[in-house]
């Protein structure tokens, strides 16, 4: 007999969650989803006529039913060619559900392999630019407003690696995904690209992974659209059902609305290893669409599964597994806690395949939740913070040559810890980082924001922080690397609640690139990056912790996890 494919253990919280849902029927949500109605959202004639223009998501599979034929035929014009590699230049949406698509369906028999950059940290660019030949490589430059500057840098670096390659055929191997009539269109018409999928204007970024975003590079690695689009088509004729508890969008979403307001706002996520990725999608789409407003439900992803001792009464466990996958640790872990009274949600995927209706279901969900608590999930007032203070930074280096780094509080094998508000000089790390976590309330968060390269060598000792914060302090805590968490995570961040607590990392790079046509380089376009979202947390008030660890950044984790063990003691 196989498992349901979706159960709710909520305890407690099952009476208000069908009293929700039993109040969403009388009030025909379902219907008036389905319609596209932002009343759903707010009662402003303004935002509802910019929700309006924000609605494609919920027509997407039907519309890009009707090209699967010009995708896939692109796709086998690529196999044929004989391209080895396809590197997706993208940030946040447009990189997230390409890079779950690749770590989940694998490469099939033939197609070129997907390699996914969303960083500017030079060490990440050197890494992909190793692992291909350019002579047999296809890039997708991909931006729904054409403007992303990271997506822009990364284009100019490798058109002009391509140049010096292959001459003026270069264009032949450049590919633009974004909306009509942004300047990344114009780019790809003026150099040439091989082709340029023009996607739905009404389509949002976080919420494009059934649309060409996600379904071009899903493609190009041999993903059968007809299958994967039939399993979406299936989960949105059920995210249709007017009867509430048989809706497995709106369901969900009012767990996630109704719990959140309670003060469960840590969804924590635990999935089968072989769909840890969507962890990352969910948690972009989770984060940006809900945390404003001073609200805003906290995506916890990765972080290691303790015992019920272990949790406040701020937690909500979602459990996605494939229903090949045992288990068995991670099951009997999941039964302690919902013995203790912590709700668990369980959702099974028959098949990897079944990753197209989760990525419909979770966009329905996260609308629902939106609206339970009362924001506007197709927004992102605070992510311009960061981006006009990077510009900032920028426009100072022009005219000065120097970033403005603020100056040094404490030093200490290496690791410099830079002055913040609130951040007393002297003393030592310990100190600094004892005073700082002292600050840690009942319901917060810590988040370590990593402006470092996303790798093996470096998610390890951020985990043993994450482990060691969490088993003295009982908070929640969370991962983001830069710049792509500015694209996730950093609305909420700023947006939320205000139970946040923050470590930016940051190091100097050992070997920088520059950026063709500028006086910058990608370390200098990073740390600027940095700098501004530094910039835009402290004048918020957030509690924010920057440490630099120089060039040798192994070695600096290192000492930084044997600083915060020490703690303990």
């Amino acid at each position: 007999m196989s498992p349901r494919p979706f159960v709710a253990s909520l305890g407690r919280d099952e009476r208000p969650v069908l009293e929700e849902l039993r109040v969403l029927g009388r009030e025909r949500f379902a219907q008036r989803l389905r319609a596209g109605d932002p009343t759903l959202w707010t009662q402003d004639a303004v935002t509802r006529k910019r929700i309006e223009g924000r609605l494609g998501w919920l027509t997407s599979v039907d519309a890009m039913a009707g090209r699967v034929e010009e995708i896939t035929t692109f796709a086998r014009s690529i196999k044929a060619a004989g391209v080895r590699d396809v590197v997706l230049l993208g940030m946040g949406g447009s990189s997230l559900c390409p890079e779950v698509c690749r770590r989940i369906f694998g490469v099939a028999t033939g197609y070129p392999d997907l390699h996914v950059l969303d960083s500017t940290d030079p060490a990440a660019i050197r890494r992909v630019e190793r692992r291909v030949t350019l002579k047999r490589t296809l890039f997708i430059v991909a931006s729904k407003s054409g403007t992303t500057i990271e997506v822009d840098r990364l284009s100019r670096y490798f058109f002009e690696k391509l140049k010096a390659a292959v001459g003026e055929r270069a264009g032949a191997q450049m590919v633009a995904i974004t909306d009509p009539g942004t300047p990344l269109e114009q780019q790809a018409r003026a150099e040439s690209f091989r082709h340029i999928f023009l996607n739905p204007a009404d389509i949002g970024g976080r919420y494009s992974a059934l649309s060409c975003f996600g379904l071009v590079p899903a493609a190009l690695i041999g993903v059968n659209l007809r299958a994967f689009l039939t399993r979406a088509k299936q989960m949105a004729r059920r995210c249709a059902s007017s009867r509430m508890t048989d809706n497995p969008g709106i369901a969900l979403g009012v767990i996630l609305g109704v719990l959140g307001k309670s003060g469960r706002d840590k969804v924590t996520l635990v999935s089968s290893s072989r769909l840890r990725s969507i962890g990352g999608w969910i948690e972009q789409l989770v984060a940006e669409s809900t945390g404003k407003d001073g609200k805003g439900l906290i995506p916890v992803d990765g972080e290691p599964l303790g015992g019920p001792t272990c949790y406040g009464d701020d937690r909500l466990f979602i459990y996605l597994k494939l229903s090949s996958s045992p288990d068995r640790i991670l099951q009997t872990r999941l039964r302690r806690l919902q013995r203790a009274g912590h709700p668990v949600v369980r959702i099974v995927l028959r098949s990897p395949l079944d990753l197209a209706g989760e990525f419909f279901r979770w966009e329905v969900a996260t609308a629902v939740a939106g609206s339970i608590l009362g924001v506007n999930p197709f927004d992102e007032p605070n992510v311009a913070e960061s981006k006009d203070n990077t510009g900032a930074v920028l426009e100072r280096l022009r005219q000065q040559g120097t970033l403005p780094f603020p100056p040094t509080a404490v030093e200490e094998g290496g690791i410099r810890l830079v002055a913040t508000p609130g951040t007393r000089s002297g003393g030592s790390l310990r100190e600094a980082l004892r005073g700082f976590f002292a600050q840690i309330r009942e319901h917060d968060y810590v988040a370590l924001l990593a402006f470092l390269e996303r790798s093996a060598v470096h998610e390890q000792p951020l985990q043993q922080i994450r482990r060691l914060i969490h088993t003295r302090y009982r908070a929640a805590t969370t991962v983001g690397f830069g710049p792509r968490y500015l694209h996730s995570t950093g609305q909420l961040h700023k947006g939320g609640a205000g139970n946040g607590l923050f470590i930016l990392i940051t190091a100097d790079d050992r070997d920088d690139l520059p950026i063709p046509g500028e006086r910058l380089t990608f370390g200098m376009l990073k740390t600027a990056q940095a700098l501004g979202d530094a910039q835009a947390l402290t004048r918020r008030g957030c509690r924010t912790l920057h440490l630099h660890l120089g060039r040798d950044v192994q070695q600096g984790l290192k000492r930084l996890v044997r600083v915060i063990a020490a703690l303990a003691d």
